[in-house]
C-alpha cells in the first residue's frame, strides 16, 4: 500500500484511545478526509505541532478502499498558526470560526481547490492584520464559503449589506475598499448567512455566540 502525500489544512482533532487522535483534515487534491494519528498525543510524537487547528502541512497517509478513516503516518509543517494564536482572543475566535465553518460545510472526499485557497487567504490576512483584520475576515469568509458550497441565498434589494456582499464577491480580501469593518458590518450579512448555514448542517455553530460577545 503506497503512501499518499497531500498539501493539507488541519481542521479539527478528537482524542481517541489513550494516545491517538482522530484528525479531520482538508487536502488540496483529495478533499476533506478523516484519519487516525497513532501515538500523536505522546511526547516526541512524529507529528510534532503539525496537527494544531489550521496548521498548513504536507500530510503523509495510507488510504484503503472502503475504509472511512485513513492511517496518518506523519506530517511536515509548512506554516503554523502559532504566531496568530498569540495575537489575542479575537483572532483565536476568528480562526476557530474559519475552522468550524470549513469542517461543517465541506463534503467528504470532494476536491475544492478554491475553498482551499480561500482558507489560505484568510490565514495570510489574519497573520498580516491581526486583531485589526478580525471583522473583515469573519465577514468575507462565510460569504465566500457558502457561495463555493453552492447555496448562497439571494441578497435581494438595495442597501449597504448587498453593496458589501457584491464588493466581497468581486474583490480579493487584501484589496477591499477602506470601510469600517466592525461587528455591526459583519452582522448585516451574518444574520442571513448564519440561518442558511445552520439549516444546511442541522446544528448550531459554536463560535457564533462567541463572535457576538466580542
Amino acid at each position: 500500500m503506497s503512501v499518499r502525500v497531500s498539501e493539507t489544512i488541519v481542521l479539527r482533532t478528537y482524542p481517541f484511545r489513550e494516545a491517538d487522535l482522530i484528525v479531520s483534515f482538508f487536502t488540496r487534491d483529495q478533499g476533506k478526509l478523516r484519519g487516525v494519528a497513532r501515538r500523536a498525543r505522546r511526547p516526541g510524537s512524529r507529528f510534532g505541532s503539525g496537527l494544531e487547528r489550521l496548521s498548513y502541512v504536507k500530510m503523509f497517509y495510507h488510504q484503503r478502499e472502503n475504509r472511512e478513516l485513513v492511517n496518518l503516518e506523519s506530517c511536515d509543517l509548512i506554516r503554523s498558526p502559532f504566531a496568530m494564536t498569540s495575537a489575542g482572543y479575537e483572532v483565536n475566535v476568528a480562526l476557530d470560526y474559519v475552522a468550524e465553518v470549513s469542517e461543517q460545510l465541506l463534503p467528504p472526499a470532494e476536491t475544492g481547490e478554491r475553498f482551499f485557497r480561500l482558507i489560505l487567504a484568510m490565514l495570510d490576512y489574519l497573520a498580516e492584520r491581526g486583531q485589526a483584520g478580525v471583522w473583515t475576515a469573519v465577514t468575507y469568509f462565510p460569504l465566500w464559503a457558502v457561495r463555493l458550497s453552492g447555496f448562497l441565498p439571494e441578497l435581494a434589494g438595495a442597501g449597504e449589506d448587498r453593496e458589501i456582499a457584491e464588493e466581497i464577491l468581486r474583490t480579493p480580501v487584501s484589496r477591499l475598499a477602506p470601510r469600517e469593518w466592525n461587528k455591526s458590518t459583519a452582522l448585516k450579512l451574518r444574520r442571513a448567512l448564519n440561518n442558511l448555514i445552520q439549516e444546511h448542517i442541522e446544528r448550531r455553530l459554536v463560535t457564533v455566540p462567541m463572535l457576538e460577545s466580542l
